[in-house]
């Protein structure tokens, strides 16, 4: 085997910023990958049917979450008609709660309840500005006439803009940023605006997803000169870039386009990364290092622990574990699947990984000193 670059590298606990770990056998299967991917904090998506618009609600899932796994869970309500400023007072009286996530209507997983006109929301938002909480923004323009899955992030750019004018103090998330337009607009705003990279839009380009069930994803990958901005930004020592992974479980059938052997429906949204956050990261940096796109000499260990975890628990403000993690390249893969529901699944109950069957660094937990 070829000399690999973070061979025995060993790294504090990474934090993945974006996260859905949805409901039932899907949560308890997916949920158990989390500390596989090296990662002890996750902010966990709204996105659930119905979603979660109330704290009362936030909190219960919280409580299954954790029956599952014990990683820190970082919740998040979704922003809904139904919200009042009211909410976010209680949101942050609660201590769990640390952001509010916008998704645009139409654009993606369970997203029917999603915002069509921000400005109705100006009072939550100021709200959240006074009490400190966050506001997630899936940055893409809704389905219009000349917006495409191509340029709707783009279209969007305006909007978190204003935003930001509007609410200066309101620390903002433009989440997985796909394009260099996205990068360059989170560095022309204040520090309050940051934004999160995924590790599958590390590695992906339009072509990979097009015609590929399992590497296709809301916001989609884009061209290669925005992978390459990606891969810089996620490099550049930044505080406004850190991991996000979006890891977004689907049944294979769902995938696949339908829910049986003779349905045909659009192919769900999203990549599954969760067993492998961590590493992903990694083998996208080599990988970028090896082509001559990123200096081996930028991949120092300040620029690495900051976009895999102390970045995002600045921002979000909270303290890492100490539990630290080791990297080592072995002979690993991969899986091809992940079980969902148990050995007696049916045909189809099955989460297809990123990048399945291809070499991976080893990842292990390191004993925590007393």
């Amino acid at each position: 085997m070829a000399s690999r670059i973070f061979d025995g590298l060993e790294l504090p606990a990474s934090g993945d910023f974006h996260v859905h770990l949805r409901e039932g056998a899907m949560l308890e299967a997916v949920s158990r990958e989390i500390r596989n991917g090296g990662v002890e904090t996750v902010f966990v998506m709204p996105n659930l049917v119905p979603p979660i618009t109330t704290v009362k609600h936030a909190l219960s899932y919280k409580a299954t979450i954790e029956k599952h796994t014990d990683v820190k869970c970082l919740m998040s309500l979704y922003l809904h008609p139904s919200m009042t400023p009211e909410t976010i007072r209680e949101a942050k009286e609660s201590g769990h709660i640390y952001g509010v996530k916008s998704y645009p209507a139409g654009v993606t997983t369970n997203s029917d309840s999603g915002v069509v006109d921000y400005e109705q929301f100006y009072p939550v938002f100021k709200a959240m500005e006074d009490e400190d909480i966050v506001l997630n923004l899936h940055g893409e323009a809704p389905p219009a006439e000349n917006i495409t899955v191509l340029n709707a992030e783009e279209a969007f750019l305006p909007t978190l803009l204003d935003l930001h004018q509007r609410f200066p103090r309101l620390r903002i998330v433009l989440e997985h940023c796909t394009t260099a337009a996205a990068v360059e607009a989170v560095k022309k705003c204040g520090p309050n605006v940051v934004g999160t990279i995924t590790a599958h839009h590390l590695f992906l380009i339009v072509d990979d997803w097009a015609g590929d069930p399992i590497n296709f994803c809301k916001p989609v990958a884009k061209l290669p000169s925005d992978r390459v901005a990606l891969l810089k930004a996620a490099t550049s020592g930044s505080p406004k870039f850190f991991l996000g992974t979006d890891s977004a479980p689907h049944p294979l059938r769902a995938k696949k386009g339908g829910l049986g052997a003779h349905d045909a429906e659009k192919c769900a949204a999203g990549v599954f990364t969760q067993p492998y956050a961590t590493q992903l990261v990694l083998e996208a940096f080599e990988e970028a290092a090896r082509k001559g796109v990123l200096e081996k000499s930028d991949l120092t260990p300040f620029v690495l622990e900051g976009f895999l975890g102390d970045f995002g628990r600045k921002f979000y403000r909270v303290e890492p574990s100490g539990a630290r993690i080791k990297i080592s390249a072995r002979e690993e893969k991969v899986v091809e699947r992940l079980a969902v529901g148990g050995a007696n699944a049916e045909a189809g109950d099955v989460v297809i990984p990123f990048r399945r069957n291809t070499p991976i660094y080893s990842l292990e937990w390191l004993p925590q000193k007393p």
